[in-house]
C-alpha cells in the first residue's frame, strides 16, 4: 500500500471517527499527523509543527475574542433589537431581518454556529409568537450565517482565501462573498414560499393574537395524532440535538406594531456599544482597504475595548471558539503533511486525469456537499480546497469559479440537522414540533447535497467566465 493511500485512509478515518463518536476532529487530525508523519513520512516533530497554521490561529482567536466581547457588552443584542424594530410590525419582514442580522454577525467575524446559536432562540421566539413556521425561520437564520460567512474578514472567508493564497491560485475574495450572499438570498426566497411565507405577506403584528410561549405555529403542529411529545433527534454518537447546543434561551420580548419591545426595556446604544461598533468598522476598513491582517486587527480592537471596559472583557477569552480553532488548525496541519508527502498532488492529478474536466469539477463539489452535511463545514473547507488545487492548476476549469462553487456547495448544506447549525435550530424548536422540524430540515439538507453542487457548478463553473 502506497504512502499516499495510507494518508488518505487516515484522513477518512479522522472524519468517520469524529462523525460517529464524540472525539474532536481537530485533535484526531493532529494525532493522525503525528502518527502518519512519524511512521510513514519519516518526519520529525519540528517538520510536523511546521505545518501548523499560525496565521489562521490568530484570525480565529482574534475574531471570536472580539465577538465574545461584543456579546458581553450588549452590542449583539443592540444589533438584533434594532433590526427587529426596523420592520415596524411587518411580520413577513421578520425572517429577512433575522437573515440580515445573522449575516452581519458572521460577516464581521463570528463563527457561523456561534451566530446561529445567538440568533436562533430569538428568531424561534418570534416564530412562535407570530405563528411563523419554525422551519422557515430556522432556515433563514442558517442561510444568513452562510451568506455572511464568506466575507473577507469572516472565518469561512479567511480559511478559503488563505488556502487560495498559499497555493498561488487566482482568487477574488469580494466575488466569493457576493456570490455566496446572493446564492443564499435566492435560496431564502425559495424557502419563504415553500414554508408558508406567502401567508405572512400583508400581516401586521397588531393583527396577530399572541400565543402562549412554546405553543407551535398552527402549520407546524404534530400531525401524528398520538399526543406524545416529540423526541429530540438522535445522532450517530447517541446524543440528541439538544445536547449539541446550549439550552434554548427564553423567548424574547415581542415587538409591537411600531417595532418597540413589549415586555422588556429597549437595548440602548451606550458608550461601549458605540465604541465596539466603531472597532468593527475599523476592522472592516483596515482589512478591505488597507490590506491589514484580519487576526492582528481583531486582536488590536479587542485589546482597546478591554482597556476601556475590563468588565466586558471578563470571561471573553473562555468564549473564544477554541473548539473551532482546534478543528481548523488540526485539519490544516494534517493537510499540510499530505502536501509535503505529495498526496495532494497525486489526488489532484487523479481527478485531472478524468477526460471530462467539468465532470471532475462536479464530482469535487458533490464530495464537499455530502461530507459537509454530516461534518464540520469549517474542517471540510480546510481539507477539500487543497485537494482541488492540482486539478485547478491544469487550467481546464476556472479557479475562481471552482473555488466559489465548492465553497458555496459545502456551506449551504449546514441546514442538515446533522450539521451544527441545523442541530442548533432543531434544539431551539418548540418541543411539540421538534421531531417534525428535524425531519423537514433533514429532507431540505439532503436535497441541498444534490441541488447545491448542480446549481453552483452550472452557474460558476460551466460558463467559464470566472
Amino acid at each position: 500500500m502506497s504512502d499516499h493511500v495510507i494518508s488518505i485512509i487516515a484522513l477518512v478515518v479522522v472524519f468517520a471517527v469524529a462523525t460517529l463518536t464524540s472525539v474532536h476532529m481537530g485533535a484526531l487530525a493532529i494525532v493522525a499527523a503525528f502518527v502518519v508523519g512519524t511512521a510513514v513520512a519519516g518526519e520529525t516533530a519540528d517538520d510536523i509543527f511546521g505545518g501548523f497554521p499560525g496565521d489562521l490561529f490568530v484570525v480565529l482567536v482574534g475574531v471570536t475574542f472580539l465577538f465574545a466581547i461584543a456579546r458581553n457588552n450588549g452590542t449583539v443584542d443592540w444589533l438584533i433589537h434594532t433590526a427587529t424594530r426596523a420592520v415596524r410590525g411587518r411580520i413577513a419582514l421578520i425572517p429577512w431581518m433575522m437573515f440580515l442580522v445573522t449575516a452581519v454577525l458572521t460577516g464581521v467575524g463570528a463563527v457561523v454556529p456561534a451566530a446561529v446559536g445567538v440568533v436562533a432562540p430569538i428568531a424561534i421566539g418570534f416564530a412562535t409568537r407570530y405563528r411563523i413556521s419554525p422551519v422557515l425561520m430556522g432556515l433563514f437564520v442558517i442561510n444568513g450565517g452562510s451568506a455572511g460567512g464568506f466575507s473577507p474578514i469572516s472565518i469561512f472567508g479567511s480559511i478559503t482565501n488563505g488556502v487560495v493564497a498559499r497555493n498561488h491560485l487566482p482568487g477574488d475574495p469580494v466575488l466569493l462573498f457576493v456570490a455566496s450572499f446572493l446564492f443564499n438570498a435566492v435560496l431564502s426566497v425559495l424557502v419563504f414560499f415553500l414554508f408558508g411565507g406567502r401567508r405572512l405577506i400583508g400581516r401586521r403584528a397588531r393583527d396577530v393574537t399572541a400565543e402562549d410561549p412554546g405553543t407551535p405555529a398552527a402549520d407546524e403542529r404534530s400531525t401524528g395524532g398520538t399526543g406524545a411529545p416529540a423526541r429530540p433527534a438522535a445522532y450517530p454518537n447517541g446524543s440528541t440535538a439538544a445536547t449539541l447546543a446550549p439550552a434554548p434561551a427564553p423567548a424574547p420580548a415581542a415587538t409591537g406594531a411600531d417595532g418597540s419591545p413589549l415586555a422588556a426595556a429597549p437595548v440602548t446604544l451606550d458608550r461601549m456599544r458605540a465604541l465596539t461598533l466603531l472597532g468593527l468598522l475599523c476592522l472592516v476598513v483596515g482589512a478591505l482597504f488597507f490590506d491589514l491582517d484580519v487576526g492582528l486587527m481583531a486582536l488590536t480592537v479587542t485589546v482597546v475595548l478591554a482597556l476601556f471596559s475590563p468588565r466586558a472583557a471578563k470571561g471573553a477569552v473562555d468564549r473564544c471558539a477554541w473548539s473551532t480553532v482546534l478543528l481548523v488548525c488540526g485539519i490544516v496541519t494534517y493537510v499540510s503533511l499530505m502536501e509535503r508527502m505529495g498526496t495532494i498532488t497525486w489526488l489532484g492529478d487523479s481527478v485531472a486525469s478524468v477526460r471530462a474536466p467539468l465532470l471532475g469539477a462536479l464530482l469535487i463539489c458533490f464530495i464537499g456537499s455530502v461530507v459537509s452535511a454530516f461534518a464540520s463545514t469549517t474542517g471540510i473547507l480546510g481539507a477539500l480546497i487543497p485537494l482541488a488545487v492540482p486539478f485547478l492548476l491544469g487550467g481546464h476549469v476556472g479557479a475562481v469559479g471552482m473555488i466559489t462553487a465548492l465553497a458555496v456547495s459545502a456551506s449551504v448544506v449546514d441546514s442538515s440537522p446533522f450539521s451544527t447549525s441545523g442541530a442548533l435550530v432543531t434544539a431551539n424548536a418548540p418541543e411539540p414540533v421538534r421531531d417534525q422540524v428535524f425531519r423537514r430540515l433533514m429532507a431540505w439538507g439532503m436535497s441541498m447535497t444534490v441541488a447545491a453542487p448542480l446549481a453552483t457548478w452550472a452557474v460558476f463553473v460551466v460558463p467559464g467566465w470566472l
